[in-house]
């Protein structure tokens, strides 16, 4: 039940609830979200210029569609960023792909000493995620 305040500046008001009576669901004493927190073992590349030197000092491996780069990191956790081009259609497809390397990523061998660059080329949507795994992450030993 909620409160019905009157007068012209009472929309706030109305919409709080009344104090007196207990939550219907319950779904207040929970803590965090509906969604399972995110455990990746990894940080984001997020700048530029971390993309750009990643891109000018890695090595280089590709296995499958998926091209991994790897540079010299400089903190005690692994960094990683995710490349999705125009060549694999528009942005659900790009976005698609990329929460897919992500997961494939969380799951391969990473150093923490490197900061990884995963690049996505045209069969990635396309490929059953088990193979996907499997690319990743033997690049990714192959940068070791």
């Amino acid at each position: 039940t909620f409160a019905v305040a009157r007068g012209s500046m009472a929309s706030a008001a109305a919409c709080a609830p009344v104090p007196a009576e207990p939550s219907s669901s319950g779904a207040g004493a929970r803590v965090g979200g509906a969604s399972p927190p995110r455990g990746r073992p990894y940080k984001s590349l997020r700048r530029r210029s971390d993309f750009r030197r990643v891109r000018r000092e890695g090595r280089r491996r590709q296995v499958g569609a998926v091209t991994v780069l790897a540079a010299a990191g400089a903190g005690p956790f692994p960094m990683v960023g995710v490349l999705a081009g125009k060549v694999l259609g528009g942005a659900v497809q790009r976005n698609r792909a990329k929460r897919r390397l992500r997961e494939a990523v969380a799951r391969a061998p990473l150093r923490g000493d490197r900061d990884y660059l995963v690049i996505a080329g045209p069969g990635v949507a396309d490929a059953p995620f088990g193979v996907l795994a499997a690319w990743v992450t033997e690049a990714v030993e192959e940068l070791r």
